[in-house]
């Protein structure tokens, strides 16, 4: 009996080294996914409630490594400012994706309803305290805050060219971020979520790709558009239907 007990438990061992593994694996095999936005981006709200939410529901979040980048110049107005503010110090207050999404989701489903003096809702809402966000937002952590999303934003290579902005592993969407569920899928190592079904048809077809320095891609068709200082090199890419 004991000389069956000194053979199982190496094997015990073992299995459980391979079972870290995996877990190990599946965390660092997330997909990149940032979104650059204006909360006041009639736009930006929209694809906040009515796109990004749902990989929140439906298992896609599993494949997603998620950053939000709230930031712009106000052209929506001052109170535009405001809530760029709130919204990157509720995501400094609470750095767990689900919970500051959350909460900005809430904010941008109030100023799709045109009801954005209302975000103070959101707190009680989300069953939040209030006061780490109220204290950051219109004090100098907030500027703070401000000044590091316009840093990232403007260091974009290629720069941006409009909001929402979606870069999904490390490529621009240009006007396909809607369809950035197909693109994660795509870009996923890992057995693919359920949310994947059904998706596969979608899958965008990349003809060319330029990759900058700091690995950020973009199409061919804004080869005219390139800074003679990027250097970058070109690759064919092809879907290969799966």
């Amino acid at each position: 009996m004991a000389a069956r007990l000194h053979h199982f438990l190496p094997l015990a061992a073992l299995l459980l080294l391979v079972g870290a593994g995996d877990v190990a694996a599946a965390g660092n095999g997330k997909v990149p996914v940032a979104l650059y936005y204006e909360s006041l981006c009639p736009a930006s709200a929209d694809f906040v409630v009515n796109h990004l939410a749902k990989i929140f529901k439906d298992g896609l979040l599993d494949a997603a490594d998620v950053t939000l980048v709230p930031y712009g110049n106000a052209k929506h107005g001052p109170y535009e400012c405001i809530l760029n503010n709130v919204e990157a110090c509720a995501i400094d207050a609470w750095p767990d994706l689900n919970v500051h999404f959350g909460f900005i989701n809430c904010v941008e489903d109030l100023v799709v309803k045109k009801k954005r003096e209302q975000w103070e809702s959101c707190f009680q809402k989300q069953g939040l305290d209030p006061k780490p966000v109220m204290e950051c937002y219109s004090s100098e952590r907030g500027q703070k805050l401000s000044l590091k999303y316009g840093k990232q934003t403007d260091a974009l290579v290629p720069p941006h060219k409009y909001v929402p902005w979606v870069v999904v592993d490390g490529q621009p969407l240009y006007d396909d971020y809607e369809a950035f569920e197909s693109f994660i899928c795509k870009a996923y190592m890992g057995h693919p979520p359920k949310a994947c079904q059904g998706l596969s048809r979608q899958y965008p077809i990349v003809q060319q790709v330029v990759k900058a320095g700091n690995g950020v891609s973009y199409n061919s068709a804004d080869l005219e558009e390139l800074d003679d200082s990027v250097d970058g090199e070109i690759e064919m890419v092809q879907d290969d239907g799966n």
